[in-house]
């Protein structure tokens, strides 16, 4: 059983939230997190004592309002298992977080706590049969995505490889949305899509549509929260 796994099979229901306003965390991608709040240094500290596990959910639209109190999440994020933490000298954190499971949060607890908890539920991915259809969708998303590369020869290789690599279709559309400079609503709606099928259909149509350029990192590297 990897590290992945067992930490999935010791997922109670319950995830810590930790809700960002310009951040999606997608499966199988890690994301640096520089934690600074109080309330996200105590769900830090209590994570690391219990499972290392953190779900991450984008904060909706409005949020501005009333950041330091609950402001609405979306109902959909990403559960997350701690692989690497640096505690700073005056109780700050450095960490990787590692996306591992899509989760629909069905009831925000009451606790004692300074952050947010809410019972959720995992949401396996739905992969079609057809092994033909999910080869074609493949080779078309390949067709949008390398073409944007073309002038960053270390980009494209490590893109080529995924393409011809063994990586499922599901977890490399995943990869994809949360890497490429695509608007945060879209990376929601293929956090919140399980079927496989669906979810790169929706990339590869969003993809020819809006010919967004390359203006950050591939990965991006860091976040705060």
């Amino acid at each position: 059983m990897t590290d992945d796994q067992s930490a999935l099979a010791r997922f109670g229901g319950t995830a810590r939230l930790l809700p960002l306003p310009n951040l999606v965390l997608f499966p199988q991608v890690i994301q640096g997190l520089h934690i600074f709040e109080p309330r996200y240094r105590q769900m830090t500290g209590d994570a690391l004592a219990d499972d290392q596990l953190i779900a991450m959910v984008l904060l909706k639209k409005g949020w501005e309002s009333d950041y330091d109190n609950r402001p609405a999440i979306e109902s959909v994020g990403c559960l997350g298992r701690i692989t690497h933490h640096d505690m700073l000298p005056d109780g700050r954190y450095n960490l990787r977080l590692r996306g591992l499971v899509r989760i629909r949060f069905t009831e925000e607890l009451s606790t004692d706590k300074l952050y947010r908890v809410a019972r959720a539920d995992m949401i396996p991915d739905v992969v079609p049969a057809d092994l033909g259809k999910l080869t074609d969708l493949r080779r078309h998303l390949a067709r949008v995505v390398l073409p944007r590369f073309e002038a960053e020869a270390a980009t494209l290789q490590h893109l080529r490889n995924l393409f011809d690599g063994e990586t499922p279709l599901g977890p490399l559309c995943d990869m994809l949305a949360y890497a490429l400079p695509i608007d945060l609503e879209l990376k929601q709606q293929l956090l919140e899509e399980p079927h496989v099928h669906t979810r790169a259909e929706i990339l590869v149509h969003a993809l020819r549509i809006n010919q967004p350029t390359v203006d950050r990192k591939f990965p991006p590297d860091f976040s705060e929260n």
